[in-house]
């Protein structure tokens, strides 16, 4: 999945990454108004009983060498979003250059001039640093890895659900694979691959980047402060950190991200990988190891039409590596797919750029090739439904419905 193709979708895509509330075209007929100020950034508000905190941390580690940039010592920013007390200021959806950077490329992305947008503004459903909510004790923890190339904001949507269910979700960047990564004091790290192949270098680099987060996470909560800088983080923290409980979830790499770390890693102790074809990077399915070996712990494929061989669905039955990991892994799994959604149904362009197409025409290949047809509503609420289900089943105890429902008509189980 790491193509040079992905990462332009990816970041076209990402540039069309800020939205509100989901809704369609104006109808046939129906002239869009002419904008004079740069359109407003909104997201669909989380429907648990929490609100919402994110606080972010920068990360060194100086015992590992960067793989991208040798000489310097491996840095990573993430966020921990948590379950709050009350609302407070609500936080950046990203860092202003970062928030710069992914205007530029938007601005050619959507065929719109550059300021159309104000991706400075964007505001997300969570509180700065708000006080963290300590009613239910500790709880567990979901970590998220991007796809390639696209930073850990654009995930948002599902992460804010997540926390305002009780999670504690930690979304990392992987440094120097992400197009712009911002560390405090207004420095910023471009993409910086090294030739072809960097598959498996990729690979190894998520995995190390997630140890180091757990590690961190460790440090934590013991009453630690694993930031770089010192900075004060939300107090008691830490101390909600059930790091018993910890599950893992990504989209496309990023979904391989997260089965490759079950692999090497039984602290991570469910999955579930949303449209990354695993076998990448590998000649044959079978040399990769975590499809060859399989997962012994709850994972959960969720792919979408279009990305599977041949522009099929992606899924255990078309897919060879998924097929073959699925085959060997002995775990609890599921097999579901969106037939009519695309690469970035998973993540929050699916509610975004049927935002722009309110406001604006955005080209019609962008559209097909990243959300595809599904219902924009419908297809969010049903994410909303199985991803935290998935989570609540194998890191709670409360097993759910898994087979096809009336209420829930874009997704299908093919096993």
């Amino acid at each position: 999945m790491l193509t040079r193709r992905l990462l332009l979708t990816g970041t076209a895509a990402a540039l069309a990454t800020t939205g509100t509330a989901v809704a369609g075209p104006p109808p046939a007929g129906l002239a869009r108004p002419t904008r004079r100020r740069p359109l407003e950034l909104r997201f669909p508000r989380p429907t648990g009983p929490f609100p919402v905190g994110t606080t972010e941390l920068h990360l060194v580690d100086a015992e590992r060498d960067d793989p991208f940039v040798p000489g310097r010592p491996r840095e990573l920013m993430i966020s921990i979003w948590y379950p709050a007390a009350r609302r407070t200021e609500p936080a950046s959806y990203l860092p202003p250059l970062t928030a710069q950077v992914y205007a530029e490329g938007a601005a050619i992305a959507l065929q719109q001039p550059v300021h159309a947008v104000d991706w400075a503004g964007a505001r997300v459903h969570a509180g700065q640093s708000a006080p963290v909510s300590r009613s239910w004790g500790r709880r567990p923890v979901v970590l998220f890895s991007p796809g390639f190339g696209v930073p850990r904001g654009l995930g948002s949507i599902m992460v804010a659900e997540l926390a305002s269910r009780g999670y504690v979700v930690v979304t990392v960047d992987h440094t120097y694979e992400a197009a712009a990564v911002e560390f405090p004091g207004g420095r910023v790290a471009v993409q910086t691959l090294p030739p072809e192949p960097y598959a498996p270098l990729a690979r190894a680099t998520r995995v190390a980047d997630v140890r180091q987060v757990l590690g961190a996470l460790q440090r934590l909560a013991q009453g630690r402060t694993p930031d770089a800088d010192g900075r004060r983080l939300p107090r008691g923290l830490g101390e909600i950190l059930d790091l018993a409980r910890i599950g893992a979830y990504g989209h496309s790499a990023g979904g391989i991200t997260s089965a490759d770390v079950m692999l090497v890693d039984r602290r991570v102790r469910a999955g579930m990988d949303l449209d990354g074809t695993l076998g990448y990077g590998y000649a044959t399915p079978a040399d990769c190891p975590v499809v060859a070996q399989g997962l012994d712990r709850p994972f959960l494929l969720f792919g979408a039409g279009g990305t599977g061989p041949n522009g099929g669905p992606q899924t255990h039955r078309t897919d060879p590596s998924w097929g073959l990991f699925w085959e060997r892994s002995t775990g609890w799994k599921r097999d579901l797919n969106v037939p009519n959604g695309r690469h970035y149904t998973f993540i929050d362009h699916q509610a975004l750029i049927p935002w722009f197409q309110r406001h604006f025409t955005v080209p019609p290949e962008l559209v097909a090739n990243t959300i595809g047809t599904v219902d924009p509503a419908r297809i969010l609420r049903t994410l909303n439904t199985y991803v935290p289900a998935f989570f609540d089943q194998h890191l709670r105890g409360r097993p759910g419905a898994w087979h096809d429902s009336p209420r829930h008509p874009d997704v299908r189980f093919i096993a």
